[in-house]
């Protein structure tokens, strides 16, 4: 069982994971939870679009690209506040030296 991504060496915690083949290309959809003191640190992380994907519980690395983002939060400054949020990764090429 998946319990952790990390995102250019940036660890993820995830509770939902889901990793499929889309042409030859991997793809990957996890769900994982963000707190109010995380979201800023996470919100800059997700901007990028584009990063270094592993799994260390499967030896899969690959660079990925959002290609799906939705949140249940909008709201994440005001304290206490938990979000879950949920991203699809798909496997890209050429697109490292970025665009």
């Amino acid at each position: 069982m998946v319990t952790e991504i990390q995102l250019d060496k940036t660890p993820i915690t995830v509770y939902t994971y889901n990793e499929e083949m889309i042409n030859g290309l991997h793809k990957i959809s996890v769900e994982f939870k963000v707190t109010s003191e995380d979201y800023h640190d996470v919100a800059t992380l997700l901007y990028k679009g584009i990063f270094e994907v592993k799994v260390p519980s499967r030896s899969l690395a690959f660079t990925g690209k959002i290609i799906k983002y939705s949140t249940s939060i909008t709201n994440l400054y005001e304290k206490g506040q938990v979000g879950d949020y949920r991203i699809s990764l798909l496997e890209v090429q050429d697109e490292k030296e970025g665009n």
